[in-house]
């Protein structure tokens, strides 16, 4: 089944029947709202908004373990995400879509960023942190759409909630990042632990602040006003998705516990191997 994880502005999509909405109790506690389980004709899709419904939580403020695990447990085994994101390269427009498919976290504050730990230990490669086919899926029909869309790039990842300085935008631009943003870290990590196929398209809504002409500097007031017709156009490009099938998921990733999980499943305390035993499904 397919998740979303709505970003800013993707707190609902018109066009999608909601069927229910489900609170999901978690062990990492309560995830950003209730799931919503929705239909597109023959297909069953769950959504997510990230910030919760009414933007109400900030990027550290979100509970990202609790986010992946409520919809591992619904049955979700692929997911595409919506973030705002900003450009800190010339050649990538305000408007345009990207998918990343590296990350450099930049984090510094103290997210959870593993759901392992406390006796339970495992190692997930991230060297491929993202999945290609959905990645190729996505960027076909964007084509076909008409949509401007550019894959193979870096996501640079910040605390927020501020904007960044001059500094650190061009920091990470001699990092290699083409992108910045306060919410795919740990969210892609904790979906491969949780042995799911992962994507994120940005949407870009400015240059951050690295060019010369300060009124290309990122505010929130211009990117509340860049964002309308982007939001929309990626709410159609989702629409357009749905009427294709899935992507088939590639095995690897369903199997990425079974070389990372070190701890012996028969000493993981009966409560952890609960919680173990959905992110293994």
């Amino acid at each position: 089944m397919l998740a979303i994880i709505g970003g800013t502005g993707v707190y609902q999509i018109d066009g999608l029947e909601v069927l229910e909405e489900v609170a999901v109790d978690t062990p990492f506690g309560p995830p950003s709202g209730p799931v919503v389980r929705a239909a597109f004709k023959d297909r069953t899709v769950l959504f997510l908004p990230r910030h919760g419904r009414r933007h109400g939580l900030l990027p550290h403020e979100i509970n990202y373990r609790a986010n992946i695990f409520a919809l591992k447990k619904l049955g979700a085994r692929q997911i595409i995400g919506f973030s705002a994101t900003g450009s800190l390269r010339e050649d990538i427009s305000p408007g345009e879509f990207v998918i990343p498919d590296q990350y450099f976290d930049f984090v510094k504050g103290p997210r959870e960023k593993t759901f392992f730990g406390d006796g339970v230990a495992a190692h997930v490669s991230t060297a491929d942190p993202t999945c290609p086919d959905l990645t190729a899926w996505i960027s076909h029909w964007a084509e076909q759409c008409g949509f401007a869309l550019q894959t193979g790039k870096t996501y640079a990842c910040v605390d927020g909630p501020r904007l960044g300085t001059r500094a650190e935008s061009h920091f990470l631009r001699m990092a290699g990042c083409d992108l910045v943003g306060m919410t795919n870290i740990p969210e892609v990590f904790l979906a491969r632990e949780a042995q799911l196929a992962y994507a994120t398209i940005g949407i870009v809504t400015d240059y951050d602040c690295w060019m010369d002409d300060p009124s290309q500097h990122v505010s929130v007031a211009d990117v509340i006003a860049r964002y309308g017709g982007s939001v929309e156009n990626a709410k159609a490009l989702l629409l357009a998705l749905l009427e294709t099938p899935l992507p088939p998921v590639d095995p690897a990733y369903r199997e990425t516990l079974s070389t990372a999980l070190l701890t012996p499943v028969d000493q993981i305390p009966a409560a952890k191997r609960e919680w173990l035993d959905v992110l293994r499904q």
